[in-house]
């Protein structure tokens, strides 16, 4: 279990380790290394998804450990509430971004994908989704070269494992 602590609150995330091992490991990884600490959530599409972990305030892109594997064909959905790692057109390019679905979007599920290959499922929120519908709700324009950021920034603070 994930804790991500926001300026807007907090949210727990349950990875499904079992499923997405890799992307799984590569999240606890960024955790753990502190990565988190001081990232912005800077997409926020109020009928999709948030999407965080790769930039600081200024927006400067934080350096990554590389890329993992895609494995969006692991079962899981893109249902409302399921955290899946951001990527960009290449299928195998996800390293520290992620997103939380804010709706069911089956149409980045791998069998509905449009490039087949799909988004990876690797968790989902266990506790503070209204926490999630908070940042969902904010105010967005465009900033830096990018389109629905949030006017405000939406400050990760911490992200800590939480051991069983």
């Amino acid at each position: 279990m994930i804790t991500i602590k926001t300026n807007k609150g907090s949210f727990s995330i349950e990875l499904d380790e079992k499923k997405a091992p890799i992307s799984s490991a590569n999240f606890i990884s960024y955790v753990n290394n502190g990565y988190y600490k001081g990232t912005i959530f800077h997409r926020v599409i109020k009928g999709f998804m948030v999407q965080g972990g790769g930039f600081d305030t200024d927006f400067n892109q934080k350096p990554t450990n590389g890329v993992i594997e895609n494995e969006a064909d692991n079962g899981l959905k893109n249902d409302r509430g399921t955290v899946a790692m951001a990527r960009t057109m290449d299928p195998h390019s996800a390293s520290a971004q992620f997103f939380i679905n804010v709706a069911d979007n089956h149409f980045l599920d791998k069998e509905r994908s449009q490039d087949g290959w799909g988004y990876a499922v690797f968790g989902a929120v266990s506790e503070g989704m209204d926490v999630v519908e908070k940042i969902r709700n904010v105010a967005t324009g465009n900033s830096c070269g990018h389109q629905d950021v949030p006017v405000e920034p939406v400050l990760i603070e911490s992200a800590e494992l939480i051991e069983d």
